[in-house]
């Protein structure tokens, strides 16, 4: 069976869909402020490094490992005011269905993961993105 090709996720995308979702689902008592409000560049650089390469060849190879480093940054560069934490999971849980792959765990489980990942050191980052890896593998399946 031939590969899909992995779909990436725009910046209209994170906008129309995962920004309003955690909005609508995880606003909490710390509102996310409009989508307007976000960092130039910082979100389209957190959505685009997943897919580098150098020498014509992927950085990250494979839905997961583009996922994991996607999660990764979006958590630890703060592209926007507030609610990065939740815009992450809402975003990593649009890549992953928009590629066939479906979420086995709860938003609030991600969002507690999210918020691991926040505290980790950045000198740290090749370990955290490993357990991100892992932790998409165990809490995702394909379909």
């Amino acid at each position: 069976m031939p590969r899909r090709p992995i779909k990436r996720i725009t910046v209209a995308e994170v906008e129309l869909i995962a920004f309003e979702l955690a909005k609508k689902l995880m606003e909490w008592n710390e509102p996310i402020p409009d989508f307007e409000t976000r960092f130039p560049l910082k979100l389209e650089s957190c959505i685009e490094t997943p897919f580098q390469t150098f020498d014509r060849k992927s950085l990250y190879n494979g839905l997961v490992a583009k996922a994991a480093i996607m999660f990764y940054l979006m958590v630890k560069n703060h592209p926007f005011q507030n609610g990065n934490k939740r815009i992450a999971v809402t975003t990593l849980l649009v890549f992953l269905i928009s590629n066939h792959r479906i979420p086995k765990a709860s938003n609030q489980d991600i969002y507690e993961f999210a918020r691991n990942v926040a505290e980790s050191k950045p000198e740290n980052k090749d370990h955290e993105i490993k357990k991100i890896n892992d932790f998409i593998e165990s809490m995702s399946e394909k379909v």
